[in-house]
């Protein structure tokens, strides 16, 4: 964890999880994805050591949601397809 995660400590989860909570969520998890530095895994958005705050938040959230990992990689998928 970093010493700033050490600090502010885990973001609260909303008490029930709505389909707002989990838009919110995918886009936490895809714009906080890990990407491969010299010192290891870093948040691809904030650098911080991988996986960050708002990344666990996310996952959390998606995970409380009762998604499956291939849901919530269906779900990611979506967010990132290109626009028509």
């Amino acid at each position: 964890m970093d010493s700033v995660d050490e600090i502010l400590g885990e973001l609260p989860l909303p008490p029930y999880i709505t389909a707002e909570d989990v838009t919110f969520a995918v886009g936490a998890v895809t714009v906080h994805a890990a990407q491969q530095w010299p010192v290891g895994l870093r948040c691809r958005n904030d650098r911080a050591p991988h996986p960050c705050r708002l990344h666990r938040w996310g996952r959390q959230v998606l995970d409380q949601r009762g998604l499956t990992d291939c849901q919530i990689h269906a779900l990611i998928a979506e967010q990132n397809a290109p626009q028509r």
